[in-house]
C-alpha cells in the first residue's frame, strides 16, 4: 500500500472521503484558534480594566494622603 504524503490526496484512505482540510487548520489553527482569541482578549481586558480601577484607587489615596484633591 502506498503512503500520501498530502494529507489533502489521501492515498488509501477509502477513496479519499476525508474533508479538505485548510493550511491553518493542518498548522492546528482551525475554527477554535477564534474561541482562544476571543477568551485570551476578554482576559486582558479584564486585567486591564482591574489595574486601571487600582490605579485610580491608588491615586485617590494618595491625594487624599496629602490633602490636595483635584475639582
Amino acid at each position: 500500500m502506498t503512503d500520501s504524503k498530502n494529507i489533502n490526496n489521501p492515498v488509501g484512505q477509502g477513496g479519499g472521503q476525508r474533508k479538505r482540510q485548510s493550511r491553518a487548520e493542518r498548522q492546528s489553527n482551525g475554527p477554535h484558534r477564534n474561541l482562544d482569541r476571543q477568551g485570551a482578549a476578554d482576559r486582558k481586558a479584564e486585567l486591564v480594566r482591574k489595574m486601571r480601577e487600582k490605579a485610580a484607587a491608588a491615586e485617590a489615596a494618595d491625594q487624599a494622603s496629602d490633602g490636595t484633591a483635584r475639582n
